[in-house]
């Protein structure tokens, strides 16, 4: 995030164990909200941004009781700001993996990312068959809003559900497959790991790279196995 306002909440009342917030809503799901509450020293943006479109997505950090962690954008790709919604202001709640299966409108299915992400809906016997998996970034965000945010350049931002471990082998799989069907759209196709230990990139795990930078609620970390503790591992 660009910016990211106080917490509405005492730093001892945030959740410090398990996932760091509440598991009815995952990072980058989106929110469709009632209200959103102001924040001194918000961007000038924030409210046109939230009228416009009156969504924000979940994002890794920690939040007390009645709280979740959200991001909110704007038309620019500077405008990015964390902040915090309360839950009893959540109305919907839309997961990427929801999104895999939604369609742009017509004038707009042409823009590379589109292009890409359909592609890879009508691949069903590729390298991701099998897992759960969904736009996230811009092209998620229009797809859930109806408001259009994917531009010619915008890059197509996945998150893959990869609760079980993953082998090498397989993530090398799927990182080639995206790679090709980036290069056919002429853009970056960027995946996200969703494991135990938080966000992981997928090129990284792919790269067999001794340590990988785990994105959980709690901060950043250098970690071997993603998975080690949902397996009992030390």
């Amino acid at each position: 995030m660009q910016a990211c306002a106080a917490p509405p909440f005492a730093a001892g009342r945030a959740l410090d164990g398990g996932l760091g917030y509440d598991p009815r809503w995952r990072p980058h799901d989106l929110l469709r909200l009632r209200r959103l509450q102001r924040f001194d020293g918000e961007p000038a943006w924030v409210r046109d941004a939230f009228e416009r479109a009156p969504y924000a997505v979940v994002r890794r950090a920690l939040a007390a009781g009645g709280f979740v962690a959200i991001g909110l954008r704007g038309t620019a790709r500077s405008q990015r700001y964390g902040t915090w919604a309360r839950s009893a202001d959540i109305g919907t709640v839309v997961a990427p993996e929801t999104l895999a299966e939604y369609q742009p409108d017509s004038e707009r299915g042409t823009l590379a990312a589109f292009a890409a992400l359909a592609a890879l809906q009508r691949d069903m016997t590729g390298a991701l068959a099998g897992f759960i998996w969904g736009p996230t970034g811009s092209t998620g965000f229009e797809l859930a809003t109806q408001v259009p945010t994917v531009t010619a350049s915008s890059d197509l931002d996945l998150l893959i559900r990869a609760p079980a471990k993953l082998s090498h082998d397989t993530a090398v799989q799927i990182l080639n497959q995206l790679q090709a069907h980036a290069r056919r759209a002429g853009i970056r196709v960027d995946a996200q790991l969703e494991t135990p230990a938080g966000g992981v990139a997928l090129a990284e795990w792919a790269a067999g790279k001794a340590r990988v930078m785990a994105r959980h609620a709690k901060g950043p970390q250098l970690i071997a196995d993603p998975w080690a503790l949902a397996h009992g591992d030390a």
